[in-house]
């Protein structure tokens, strides 16, 4: 990988694992609001109780302890590229009584696993913020065996995610923070139709189809919003570190003003876009 790549990568992972904490705290809310996607991969990877399944950037262990249940004859390997991210994915195992799976902290463009091994391979929102998306699919594919088959979900076009760009927008407006460079990764890297599905095709995966989920973030009230969006999403965080205290103050004001204009009835039940692609590797 190349030395920016690298350095990215490394970026990512100390960030995830400086977050894990807010993760954590705000699991059961976050994990609520991400099943539909979860369960669109599920549903597209057509699980049998003896697959062997490789889940992806999993963080604290979804889907992959979900399918655990489901693979009930078979085995989940969890990967994340943040030790901490996985300690909560332990955790949650524990809780559930879950033991056919294990943790694997490593870096999905290299991936520690021997060529058709996986029957499945799921990755929930990961593929945006992988630094080479196309070496990431190349190295999913090598590891499914023939005839396997690969879900990711990735989220929309910003138009489709008020839930970020209401707060990001506002923060944008008040802090003039400079513009990614173009395909960095980013949360919306992926929101183009079509552009994961052309991912996929150019690793080699065939029959390929798209599928798009919609829904809300039910924060409950626009102030659980803001401190949700503060203590888990990553470029709120980082933007935000760059205010005073009194832009900082502005930014949550005129925010509060967006989510009562667009969503009056006070519980913040803000929309999102996802999409859902799914690949198959070709038999041998």
């Amino acid at each position: 990988m190349e030395a920016q790549l690298e350095q990215i990568r490394e970026q990512q992972k100390e960030t995830w694992n400086r977050f894990s904490p807010g993760w954590r705290k705000w699991d059961d809310f976050t994990m609520d609001w991400l099943r539909p996607m979860g369960d669109e991969i599920i549903r597209a990877l057509q699980l049998r109780s003896t697959d062997v399944v490789l889940d992806i950037a999993a963080g604290t262990g979804e889907p992959g302890l979900s399918i655990a249940r489901i693979v009930k004859d078979g085995h989940v390997v969890i990967t994340d590229l943040a030790e901490g991210m996985l300690e909560v994915a332990r955790d949650n195992a524990a809780r559930r009584g879950i033991r056919n799976y294990e943790t694997v902290a490593c870096d999905v463009c290299e991936l520690p696993f021997a060529d058709n091994t996986f029957d499945a391979v799921s990755c929930r929102m990961g593929f945006m913020f992988f630094p080479d998306m196309q070496l990431a699919a190349q190295e999913m594919q090598r590891v499914l065996k023939p005839g396997g088959r690969l879900a990711a979900a990735v989220w929309g076009t910003p138009e489709q995610n008020p839930w970020v760009t209401m707060i990001m927008g506002t923060i944008n407006k008040n802090l003039q923070l400079p513009a990614p460079p173009p395909g960095a990764p980013g949360m919306f890297r992926c929101g183009t139709p079509g552009m994961l599905a052309d991912i996929l095709g150019q690793a080699g995966l065939v029959s390929i189809v798209e599928k798009e989920v919609t829904g809300k973030l039910r924060a409950g009230s626009p102030d659980n919003y803001w401190l949700f969006m503060n203590e888990v999403a990553a470029p709120v965080v980082a933007a935000m570190s760059k205010a005073d205290g009194s832009t900082r103050e502005k930014i949550r004001r005129e925010v509060f003003e967006l989510v009562a204009q667009k969503y009056p009835d006070h519980h913040a039940a803000i929309d999102f876009g996802a999409r859902i692609v799914c690949g198959q590797k070709p038999q041998a």
